[in-house]
């Protein structure tokens, strides 16, 4: 189960960059590191990690994910700008 939560980490950020390379690897006590293989071997993104922390460190790489915003949400926001003036 922990390994889960790692993989889909690295699954959404595969997902926002676009590079379907980065891989987590798993060591022995419950910590994680990420590599990215696009290069042709692997380079070490970060040091090993416990799995919040290599979670939290995915989720912080690579483009953040889109906000979905709806027609209301943005007339909302463009009330609250023009409310400030």
């Amino acid at each position: 189960m922990r390994t889960t939560r790692a993989i889909h980490a690295v699954e959404r950020l595969k997902t926002r960059s676009g590079n379907p390379q980065y891989a987590a690897i798993s060591l022995a006590g419950g910590v994680f590191f990420l590599v990215d293989r696009s290069s042709g071997g692997e380079v070490r993104l970060c040091e090993p990690l416990p799995l919040d922390d290599f979670v939290k460190f995915v989720d912080g790489v690579g483009p953040a994910k889109p906000r979905k915003a709806s027609k209301l949400d943005i007339a909302f926001e463009e009330q609250i700008r023009k409310s400030r003036k």
